[in-house]
């Protein structure tokens, strides 16, 4: 497998990702074109098309917007590639940490990031639309850079 630069013209691509991935807030084209075009944002995605990620980077500081693996693809490593690759090209940009919000009950998500030295610095209340108009809270985490495998 292989991780690479997704370009703002794979914005349809990375949509189509992301509506396998999410049943709700899912983002079209538009939505992922535009946050490419902020300053400090990147993607990667692997090279099957199978998952991306999507990060900004400013600050000093970095955060996952949003991860996806598609469910035909999981289980392949491909998520714990992703954030690798991305902590560091967010390192080279000159970031030294990285955060994310995780849905609380997404256990083997938060067994990814805890894998890789992520640790709970925060929650966010009812952060997440969960099916049947429900909320559920989000994690924060926060890793320092290098990532290290735990």
């Amino acid at each position: 497998m292989r991780v690479r630069l997704a370009s703002s013209d794979e914005a349809a691509v990375l949509a189509a990702i992301h509506a396998q991935c999410f049943t709700e807030e899912v983002w079209d084209a538009a939505a992922i074109a535009d946050l490419m075009a902020t300053p400090g944002t990147f993607a990667l995605m692997d090279e099957d098309a199978g998952g991306f990620i999507l990060v900004r980077a400013a600050g000093g500081e970095s955060e996952i917007l949003t991860l996806g693996v598609t469910p035909a693809a999981r289980r392949r490593g491909i998520a714990g590639s992703l954030v690798c690759r991305a902590a560091e090209v967010a390192a080279a940009a000159g970031a030294a940490l990285m955060f994310l919000e995780v849905n609380a009950t997404n256990n083997a998500a938060i067994a990814l990031y805890k894998g890789l030295g992520f640790a709970e610095v925060g929650r966010r209340k009812a952060y997440y639309v969960a099916p049947h108009g429900m909320r559920e809270d989000a994690l924060v985490l926060k890793v320092a850079f290098p990532l290290v495998r735990v």
